[in-house]
C-alpha cells in the first residue's frame, strides 16, 4: 500500500455544479480558501463551459482572476474544447483538465459532439497548453458505466487511454461518473491501462452513487493509484447523467485513509468544520458520513456534529 496519496479538491467545481442553489462569487472563494487551510493543495475551482448549460458556473473568470496564487497551491480548470482552453488560459489558471466521455452517447449528452471530434481538439490544446505553461491532464468520463449505453469495455478504455497519451497529458483521470463501479472493476481498469500507458500518472475519479467509492478509492491505491478526487461533504454529480450523485467526501477518504496509516496531509477537522459550513450554504444535507459520527476516538470537548 502507498506511504502517501494526494487528494485533489473537486467540491468548488463537480461538488457545487449539480445544486439547485447557486452560490455567490464569495461564497465560492471562502469554500476554496477553506478547502486550502484544510491543507489541500490541487482544487478543481472551474468548468470553462456555456454558463446556460452549467449556472454554477457563470462566474468563473472572475472567479479564477481572484484567487491568490502561489504557496504552493495549483488550481485546475476543466476545459471541454479550444474555446475554453482560450478561457482557461486568458485566466491564468496553474492546470487545465480536458475531458473525452468514454461511450458516444454520454459525450455527445455532455460536450455536443462525438468522440472522434473531442479527440481531434486534444493535440492542439495539448500544444498550446505547453507553449503557455498551463500543466494538461485528461479526464476520460464513464470510464467504468455509462447510464446511456451501459457496460464499458475494458478494451474500449484502453484504446481511448492509448490515443490520449500520444499527446503526453501530465496525468491521466479514469472517473467512475455515476459511482456503478466495484473494486474488482477498478482494478481489472487500472492495471490495464497503466499497463497501456506506463509513465503517465493516474488518478481516479471516483463517486459513491451506489456506497462503493470508498472501497473503490481502497482499490485504486492498491492497483498502483496515487491521485484520487474527493469533494467535501460528499457533494456533487454530473448534470448530464440521470441520478447522479455526489463524490467521495473528503472528510470521509481522510479518516479511512488516516487508519490506514497512510498520509494525505489534510486537517481533517477543519474538512468536517468545512462540510457543516457548505451544507448550511446549499441548504442541503451533505451525504458524507464522518461529519455526522465525528472522528474515532471522539474528541474531548468536541460537540456532537448535529449540534454544530
Amino acid at each position: 500500500m502507498a506511504d502517501a496519496v494526494e487528494i485533489i479538491e473537486v467540491s468548488a467545481r463537480d461538488g457545487i455544479q449539480n445544486e439547485k442553489k447557486l452560490l455567490s462569487l464569495e461564497t465560492k472563494l471562502e469554500l476554496i480558501a477553506r478547502s486550502v487551510a484544510a491543507g489541500v493543495r490541487r482544487l478543481e475551482v472551474a468548468s470553462y463551459v456555456n454558463p446556460k448549460r452549467v449556472p454554477q458556473m457563470a462566474d468563473v473568470d472572475a472567479l479564477v482572476a481572484r484567487l491568490p496564487r502561489g504557496k504552493g497551491v495549483s488550481h485546475i480548470g476543466l476545459v471541454m474544447n479550444e474555446r475554453g482552453f482560450e478561457r482557461a488560459r486568458a485566466t491564468g489558471i496553474e492546470e487545465i483538465n480536458f475531458v473525452v466521455v468514454s461511450t458516444e452517447t454520454f459525450n455527445q449528452r455532455n460536450q455536443g459532439v462525438s468522440i472522434a471530434e473531442t479527440l481531434a481538439e486534444w493535440p492542439r490544446i495539448a500544444r498550446l497548453a505547453r507553449e503557455a505553461g498551463i500543466k494538461a491532464g485528461v479526464t476520460m468520463g464513464a470510464t467504468f458505466g455509462c447510464p446511456f449505453e451501459g457496460e464499458v469495455p475494458v478494451e474500449q478504455t484502453v484504446r481511448l487511454a492509448e490515443q490520449i497519451a500520444k499527446e503526453s497529458p501530465h496525468e491521466l483521470a479514469m472517473a467512475d461518473t455515476i459511482g456503478c463501479a466495484s473494486p474488482s472493476d477498478i482494478k481489472r481498469k487500472v492495471n490495464a491501462v497503466a499497463k497501456a500507458v506506463p509513465g503517465i500518472p493516474l488518478r481516479c475519479h471516483l463517486h459513491n452513487t451506489r456506497n462503493t467509492g470508498l472501497a473503490n478509492a481502497v482499490a485504486a491505491i492498491e492497483s498502483g493509484v496515487r491521485r484520487l478526487d474527493a469533494s467535501i461533504g460528499g457533494i456533487g454529480g454530473c448534470p448530464f447523467a440521470p441520478a447522479a450523485t455526489g463524490n467521495i467526501p473528503t472528510e470521509d477518504l481522510v479518516y479511512m485513509l488516516n487508519r490506514m496509516g497512510i498520509e494525505t496531509g489534510l486537517d481533517i477537522d477543519r474538512l468536517i468544520e468545512t462540510a457543516h459550513w457548505i451544507g448550511r450554504e446549499l441548504e442541503i444535507a451533505p451525504p458524507g458520513m464522518l461529519q455526522r459520527a465525528g472522528t474515532f476516538p471522539p474528541q474531548p470537548n468536541r460537540q456532537p456534529a448535529a449540534a454544530e
